[in-house]
């Protein structure tokens, strides 16, 4: 009776492992690659964007992790020397944001175009999706600037078919009680903001890897 009974325990236990695993395996594992705006500048972990949109996502029912790669100061040449190593094998989407500082310091939008193109056929050729985020040139970079640069983003949307959205910042970026104190950076209700802006886009991206899209 005992020997029947412990056979009967370990097969109890063998069913719930394997019932358990494929809940596992079907986790989504995503990348936040970019700058200090992803990586959170000032703001405690929990606070920071791949954070705050895991926990949104999760909110919504899906199963997903988002591993923080932003690093503060960080140029689309300083991804792209990057991105093999900071995105792990196993990643199914990455979130990429670059160019905030290419523009901040006049980098030729030309340079931010080939870099960026550059990470988005590294990431493709290992089977990984990309959601690109769009960034804006500040006005004080001119109108010749600014046009070249924005152009940027929607243009390798387009030519590389990925997930696409337009403005990283869209309802921060001149709301001051949005950031901290350099009037730059998003605070945590600014990431909220963020957070809640890309949802219908970020929701979009996950359903698209969840069937293998």
């Amino acid at each position: 009776m005992r020997l029947k009974g412990l056979t009967a325990f370990l097969w109890a236990i063998t069913a719930i492992v394997i019932a358990v695993a494929p809940a596992r395996a079907d986790t989504l594992n995503l990348v936040g690659f970019g700058d200090s705006l992803m990586a959170g500048y000032k703001l405690p972990a929990e606070d920071a964007f791949p954070a705050r949109l895991e926990k949104a996502l999760r909110a919504k029912g899906h199963d997903v992790t988002i591993a923080n790669a932003g690093v503060s100061g960080d140029t689309t040449s300083g991804g792209l020397a990057r991105i093999d190593w900071s995105v792990p094998d196993g990643t199914k989407g990455v979130v990429l944001e670059l160019g905030a500082n290419d523009a901040r310091r006049g980098i030729e939008p030309d340079e931010t175009r080939k870099n960026i193109a550059a990470m988005i056929e590294k990431l493709q050729s290992r089977g990984i999706s990309v959601l690109l985020v769009g960034m804006l040139a500040p006005p004080n970079m001119g109108e010749k600037y600014a046009s070249k640069f924005n152009a940027v983003y929607p243009e390798l949307a387009k030519t590389y078919g990925v997930a696409f959205y337009p403005f990283f910042l869209d309802g921060v970026v001149q709301d001051e009680s949005l950031k901290i104190e350099d009037g730059m950076h998003p605070n945590g209700n600014g990431i909220g903001v963020m957070v809640e802006r890309m949802m219908p886009v970020a929701e979009g991206f996950v359903d698209q890897l969840s069937t293998g899209g």
